[in-house]
């Protein structure tokens, strides 16, 4: 591609950033919660015919919602190929997390609101600010395409059912694609365009912990009689040591993260660490988040102390989350630390274990011809070059899309950058990051052969 064709499709998508800002104003009044417990279910449909009709105006022929089978709708829109030519699936998803604490809030969660140079509003980034991003980059080239291109715009991923995970098992042909971007992640920070290349898988557990019939008098019986509570910090301790690695029987915690630092004080920013509190562990930052096991206790059951009485609990429990890099399989995870927590409950304490959920970490494969159209269209567009990252996070829909379509490339990116806030109060998307992953998705998408 010569630079005129690159300047004409940036100055083309700078001109559509208004149709962007509408659109996203638009998606982000949807309250679409795929939970029925919190929302009605009307506004998922909602928001699904909205993600339908406009991504048929921006030209792709073939559009329909799909039931999966935990009931969500999966948006499916595509345009076939040429002869010859590659097929690319676009992955987003048009639910979102409820807001939480709405009195934290200082824009309305239900209004795209512009602030400081970002625009803010639950979904803003995660993901409705990547279904803007895929739009405003078809515009850009469409309605004719030099290549095939598949939008899948899932329902119900921050529920965690897998919906569209089986939906892709039962139905392969209708995504399969020869390369595949999945929309839902972002930069390392604001203009810097990152590949994530790995994802944690996790382990979620309760564990109870059960000492007597009932509560007793802990003046009367305090002292030998054994306390469920006690019992259960006891054993949560032994997850994690004096410098914060956590220490679970059986799991390596010593990896090393190769690819792009995370400065300790930009770390302390994003993630809001008061001033004089240490940071965990004995890596670096990149390696505690992206290389090594973490374990947080996400709950505990037990007394509230304004109301609490003088007496000794006889049961306790904990939801348990464990984040697994890729090199760790979930099976393995999950027992070791089934087998750490039993090994390590004092007084000879009852313990039950109930596993609510595990998946499997993901590492994106390089070296393809889509990497390295992607990887030359994100370096025009934001005018350097790239750089890796891991996440956190866990996105199932990746093993799957990986087992399903082995000969495809997957790539991770979006527009979800640090000062997003994503899952939390406030959520924001900066506009510039729709504009610059729009313009290297449009690069990419008339380069890739």
């Amino acid at each position: 591609m010569t630079d005129d064709t690159a300047d004409a499709l940036r100055a083309r998508i700078r001109d559509l950033m208004g149709q962007a800002k509408h659109d996203l104003t638009q998606l982000v009044s949807f309250k679409s919660v795929a939970d029925a417990r919190q929302f009605p279910p009307e506004e998922c449909e909602r928001t699904a015919h909205w993600v339908a009709d406009a991504f048929a105006a921006a030209g792709l022929n073939k559009v329909g919602l799909h039931e999966t089978p935990d009931g969500s709708k999966a948006v499916v829109a595509s345009r076939p190929a040429p002869p010859g030519a590659p097929t690319v699936l676009l992955y987003c998803h048009y639910d979102v997390q409820p807001p939480l604490d709405d009195a934290a809030w200082r824009t309305p969660v239900w209004t795209l609101t512009e602030k400081d140079g970002r625009w803010y509003g639950r979904g803003a980034a995660d993901c409705k600010g990547n279904i803007v991003m895929h739009l405003t980059a078809l515009r850009a080239i469409g309605p004719d395409f030099p290549i095939g291109i598949t939008l899948v715009s899932e329902g119900s991923e921050e529920q965690g059912t897998g919906g569209l995970e089986r939906f892709v098992e039962q139905n392969p042909d209708l995504l399969r694609a020869d390369a595949i971007l999945v929309c839902d992640s972002g930069n390392f920070a604001v203009g810097v365009p990152t590949f994530t290349e790995t994802l944690r898988g996790n382990v979620n557990v309760v564990v109870t912990v059960s000492t007597m019939q009932g509560a007793m008098h802990s003046g009367m019986f305090g002292g030998p009689a054994p306390d469920a509570l006690a019992a259960l910090i006891h054993v949560l301790a032994t997850l994690r040591d004096e410098k914060g690695d956590t220490t679970v029987d059986g799991l390596r915690n010593d990896q090393v993260w190769p690819g792009v630092q995370y400065p300790d004080a930009q770390f302390r920013e994003d993630a809001g660490v008061l001033d004089g509190v240490d940071l965990l562990g004995s890596g670096t930052v990149a390696d505690m988040l992206w290389a090594r096991p973490a374990l947080t206790v996400l709950g505990i059951d037990a007394p509230d102390v304004v109301g609490s009485a003088a007496a000794i609990q006889p049961s306790a429990r904990a939801r348990l989350n464990l984040r697994i890099p890729p090199g760790i399989e979930a099976g393995a995870a999950l027992r070791a630390l089934e087998a750490h927590l039993r090994a390590h409950v004092p007084w000879r304490a009852e313990i039950a274990i109930e596993v609510e959920a595990q998946g499997e970490p993901f590492s994106a494969a390089g070296g393809g011809p889509a990497r390295a159209a992607m990887d030359a269209a994100l370096t025009t567009a934001f005018g350097r070059p790239t750089t890796t990252q891991g996440q956190g996070g866990s996105i199932p829909l990746c093993n799957v899309f990986a087992d399903t379509y082995p000969k495809a490339e997957i790539m991770l990116l979006g527009v979800e950058e640090p000062k997003c806030l994503i899952h939390a109060p406030n959520e924001s998307v900066d506009p510039g990051e729709i504009e610059r992953l729009a313009l290297a998705e449009a690069l990419f998408l008339t380069t890739y052969r």
